[in-house]
């Protein structure tokens, strides 16, 4: 599937790091770098805009190793790019350590994954079918 994207960055385009990798890591469009302080949250853009075709949504996803090495997360996970949205894509990152963290222009801030979805038309019910699971809720199997 082609897709159309506008880079006012002068980063490379999104790109999947490994054959069979399914996100594309995107990056910091930074004039200044950021100081992310610990519990602090930020909008870290990319300077990317995409035109989706109808029917599909781009998933922006945090990226494993900051995650694990330095605790930065994205804040809305997975956060979703609208097939009619055309504005900067931007990045809602979270410091979740206990010291600060400095994001570069052209670090890599997160992943992209462009993913299918449905639409639906609900249709009201006065009763649901059962189902061997019922109301089962939070925590409802038990811990082992």
């Amino acid at each position: 599937m082609k897709v159309k994207i506008v880079n006012h960055s002068n980063n490379a385009l999104p790109a999947y790091e490994t054959a069979f990798s399914a996100g594309m890591d995107i990056r910091a469009n930074l004039i200044e770098d950021i100081t992310i302080a610990p519990m602090q949250r930020v909008m870290v853009p990319t300077g990317l805009h995409i035109e989706l075709p109808a029917g599909f949504e781009a998933q922006i996803r945090p990226r494993s190793g900051l995650a694990a090495k330095s605790g930065i997360t994205v804040l809305n996970s997975p956060g979703t790019i609208d097939a009619d949205y055309r504005g900067e894509i931007k990045v809602i990152l979270i410091n979740l350590s206990n010291t600060d963290f400095t994001i570069h222009h052209g670090d890599r801030i997160a992943q992209m994954i462009i993913a299918k979805h449905e639409t639906i038309t609900w249709e009201p019910a006065s009763e649901l079918n059962d189902s061997e699971r019922g109301e089962g809720g939070f925590g409802h199997t038990g811990k082992k």
